[in-house]
């Protein structure tokens, strides 16, 4: 099969494209025909070196659309030809390749509506955003949360999910994206290259960061004694607050086929639309780490495998 791999830590130039073995399934597991896989912010950190990764050749990627191939032993509940989509086992990856080898357990049948780009797309972001959202934050309707840099793709499935439930949504994001925010659901817009949101938003009872850095540390000021705050941009853990009525989470993000199956749910119901979506082919990989790791897009970057 070909895939995109490194066999060193570096820039976006170590990535390579070629010729890779092909994946073998293991009892309960499928291997499945890649149609698509997702390119998210984590798969540059793994090759600059970030999560010390030393086996190599690596092949990056954590989610995926697909067609399964094979079907291993034990299997009982999908079969040759299901089209299906899902995300890799925390600890593992393997999404940029022609085929990948996981878990029976933790993918899930893809929605007919899907197109497999979508699906890859939806598949990490929405693990993330529903673990944030609904798990970790809780959010109910009526509240009022901040989610920051709404044009990407978790916090684009986070403004949506956020609406579904009914809660008031502020986000951040640029001059650029403003009206695509509105468009998938925001309340209020915040340019944050011209307006500081400390000064303009307030007494939220959530905020949902997944921006990192001085953000992270400076939406605890906009919540409201007893807030709650979410973050999936700073690390393992979550940062300390600067102040002692407010709490901060690092949710965790669970593998399983009913949290996709939620997803699936989400969209055939209406609640979910797709990201915008810039695609890409796997021979094209390091243009793409180049973009993802200059965090100037919106929505997502996907590789159309087939």
């Amino acid at each position: 099969m070909k895939a995109a791999f490194i066999e060193q830590q570096g820039g976006p130039e170590v990535l390579k494209y070629g010729d890779f073995p092909d994946p073998v399934a293991g009892p309960g597991e499928v291997v499945i025909d890649t149609f698509a896989a997702s390119i998210n912010g984590a798969d540059w950190k793994v090759r600059v070196g970030d999560y010390k990764q030393t086996k190599f050749p690596y092949v990056l990627g954590r989610d995926f659309s697909g067609v399964i191939s094979t079907v291993g032993a034990g299997v009982q509940d999908l079969r040759v030809g299901d089209t299906v989509f899902g995300v890799c086992e925390a600890g593992q990856e393997g999404a940029y390749a022609e085929k990948i080898a996981v878990k029976a357990a933790i993918v899930a049948k893809k929605p007919s509506g899907l197109s497999h780009v979508e699906a890859a797309a939806l598949a990490l972001t929405g693990l993330t955003a529903m673990s944030a959202i609904e798990d970790t934050l809780k959010l109910q309707r009526g509240e009022t949360i901040l989610i920051q840099g709404g044009a990407g793709g978790v916090a684009s499935f986070a403004i949506q999910l956020a609406k579904h439930i009914g809660a008031r949504v502020i986000t951040t994001t640029s001059a650029a994206n403003l009206e695509y925010v509105r468009r998938i659901g925001a309340d209020e817009a915040i340019d944050y290259n011209a307006r500081d949101f400390t000064q303009v938003v307030a007494n939220c009872d959530a905020v949902f960061d997944t921006v990192g850095g001085d953000v992270a540390q400076r939406s605890f000021a906009v919540l409201k004694p007893g807030g709650r705050a979410a973050f999936i941009a700073s690390g393992a853990q979550a940062p300390k607050p600067n102040r002692d009525d407010v709490t901060s989470l690092r949710p965790p993000v669970e593998r399983a086929r009913r949290h996709l199956e939620r997803i699936a749910e989400l969209f055939q119901a209406g609640a979910i639309r797709p990201p915008e979506i810039k695609t890409y082919r796997l021979s094209e990989a390091a243009e793409a780490h180049r973009l993802s790791e200059s965090r100037h897009f919106r929505g997502k970057l996907v590789f159309k495998i087939r």
